[in-house]
This record gives C-alpha cells, sequence and structure tokens, in this order.
C-alpha cells in the first residue's frame, strides 16, 4: 500500500496553535488548587482547574490532550506497533506511561501515576467508571467517534483549556474553508463523490457511512458521498464481502487497512478483477491511507493531518 505524500500545505497545524500557549502552561498546578464541577454522561464530577497528571484511555482522549498542548502521564495503547498512534508528534508522546491495552486499562498501573484526571467514555470503560473514579476524578463522554468536536469540547473543559479549544476549532474552520475553495467552491466539491473503504482483519469490508470521525471531515470540506453511504447500519458502515468490492464505486475512493492485509481481505481484494474495475482505480483515484489516521486517530490533530492529504490528493 503507498502512502500519500504529505507535502501539501493547508495552512499552520492545529498544532502550532496549542503550542503557541504560554511556556510553562501545558500542565500547570491548579490555580490556587481552584476546581469546578462538571457535568457528565455519568454525573456530576469536581475536577481542578488545570489538571497536571492527566491519564487517557483512547485514542481520541490522546488526540484531544496533545493537541491541547497536554502531555499525559499515562496513556492506554492500541496495536500500533509504535504503542500510541504513529501521526502523534513523537516529542508530545515522550514519557507517557503505557497503562495497558484500550479495552482493557491496567487499574494499578493508572493508580501508580497518581492522576488527578481520568478522560474516556462511557462506551470504552462505562464499566470501569466505579474503580476508575476511586483513582481520581473521571470525565466520560458518551460514546467516541462521530461527536468528536462535542467530546473534544468536553475534554478542554475537563483540562482547563478551553481559550485554547476555541483556536483550535476556529483554525480547523478556516482551513476546512481554504480546502473547498481550492477544490473550486461548495457545488464543484458537492459534484465530487468520495468513499472511504477499510479492510478488517476478522470482520467483513467497511464501507464508510456519515456517521464517523472521517465522514464529518469529508462533509465540512462539502464533498459528496455515493448513495450507497446511506445503508450503512446505524449511519456507521455498510459492510460487504470481497464479491461486492463493487458498490464501492465512487470518484474518488480512499482505503485503508486494519491488522494484517491478507486476513482482512486487502490482498485478495485489491488484485481482483472487481477492484480493478471500478472507474476510480482506473483513472488511478484509490488512494491507500494510514489506518492509524483516518480512522484510529478521532480529533483535531488527526483531522489536521487528513485534511492536508486530501489537499494533495483530490482532484482539482
Amino acid at each position: 500500500m503507498t502512502l500519500p505524500r504529505r507535502g501539501v500545505l493547508l495552512g499552520a497545524p492545529v498544532l502550532a496553535l496549542a503550542a503557541c500557549t504560554p511556556s510553562g502552561r501545558s500542565n500547570s498546578p491548579a490555580e490556587g488548587g481552584s476546581s469546578h464541577v462538571m457535568k457528565t454522561v455519568m454525573g456530576d464530577v469536581r475536577v481542578t482547574s488545570r489538571p497536571e497528571r492527566v491519564v487517557v484511555l483512547d485514542t481520541a482522549e490522546l488526540d484531544s490532550a496533545i493537541t491541547l498542548g497536554v502531555r499525559p502521564v499515562g496513556a492506554t495503547h492500541t496495536d500500533a506497533a509504535s504503542v500510541f498512534l504513529d501521526y502523534l508528534p513523537k516529542d508530545r508522546l515522550a514519557g507517557i506511561r503505557d497503562v495497558g491495552a484500550m479495552m482493557n486499562p491496567g487499574l494499578e498501573s493508572v493508580a501508580a501515576l497518581k492522576p488527578d484526571l481520568i478522560l474516556t467514555s462511557k462506551v470504552r470503560h462505562g464499566d470501569k467508571y466505579g474503580d476508575l473514579s476511586k483513582i481520581a476524578p473521571t470525565v466520560m463522554t458518551e460514546s467516541t467517534g462521530y461527536p468528536w468536536k462535542q467530546n473534544f469540547q468536553v475534554h478542554a473543559q475537563a483540562l482547563g483549556r478551553v481559550p485554547e479549544a476555541a483556536r483550535v476549532t476556529a483554525a480547523y474552520g478556516s482551513r476546512v474553508r481554504e480546502l473547498t475553495a481550492r477544490l473550486g467552491g461548495p457545488a464543484k466539491a458537492a459534484a465530487l463523490k468520495v468513499n472511504v473503504v477499510r479492510f478488517v482483519e476478522g470482520a467483513d469490508i467497511r464501507i464508510y457511512g456519515r456517521q464517523n470521525f472521517i465522514a464529518t471531515i469529508l462533509a465540512d470540506v462539502g464533498l459528496g458521498r455515493p448513495a450507497v453511504v446511506d445503508q450503512a447500519k446505524g449511519g456507521f458502515a455498510y459492510e460487504v464481502s470481497p464479491e461486492r468490492i463493487d458498490l464501492a464505486a465512487a470518484d474518488v475512493i480512499f482505503y485503508a487497512t486494519y491488522g494484517d492485509p491478507g486476513k482482512a481481505g486487502a490482498t485478495r481484494t485489491l488484485a481482483g478483477s472487481l477492484w480493478k474495475g471500478l472507474a476510480a482505480v482506473r483513472a488511478g483515484r484509490a488512494h491507500g491511507v494510514d489506518d492509524q489516521l483516518w480512522i484510529q486517530g478521532i480529533g483535531y490533530t488527526a483531522a489536521d493531518q487528513v485534511l492536508r492529504e486530501l489537499a494533495e490528493l483530490l482532484p482539482r
């Protein structure tokens, strides 16, 4: 799989905004020991105004923290060889302790870090809320993925980085508008039909619908989507076998692989006549992309890099 080059510049990086906060503010002590109460899906939670020792238990929360200039003391890992997702800047990850697998964090490892805030979601760790909240104030969002923008605001409030979050979201909006203009404006962007396909080890091939992280970015840019996406279960994804990969037809196709390409069906499908016969493939408009970035990342730092790749790969 050939990953896209990242030479096209599209505004200033989101991370640059977070880095522009005054020196020493990231992970600075709570001002005068102040705190505030947050209303969360699990009830009211009192958090310190500027948490110093934050543990994050999923990729979205890690992206939010890094985007806002906060270096967590601990985070869970995915199956990435690098432990944490590759698209995140290595210097921002230095020193973060691995507290276990994302779906099964080690509570003793979390407690050993003496956190003053834990960030995660109910869909991931709702069953562990009682234990986690005994360790430190635990702020959970309802779910992950599709509501990532709303979740980011919750993370920003919990981290005491609301002004920084406003700058991040404003920069994202500016970058989105710039890309739409580069594509020729809203009408031309809408006329370009885009599909996102994911090969998943142990599951059918997914054609992504409208209610997931990557779909929100495509919608923000104003890109069109083929009718097949409206068959996605719960708006998330429409699953097909390699024999029905022709249903992924679109003007542009982005595809990613989770797990071993052979076991995920990517090797077989990409070599098959149905895939090779798709107009996008014949026209050189089918692009392999990084699964960690496009699918697993879920946050403004990931979204910023996806916009850059869209700027390079979409036809104009």
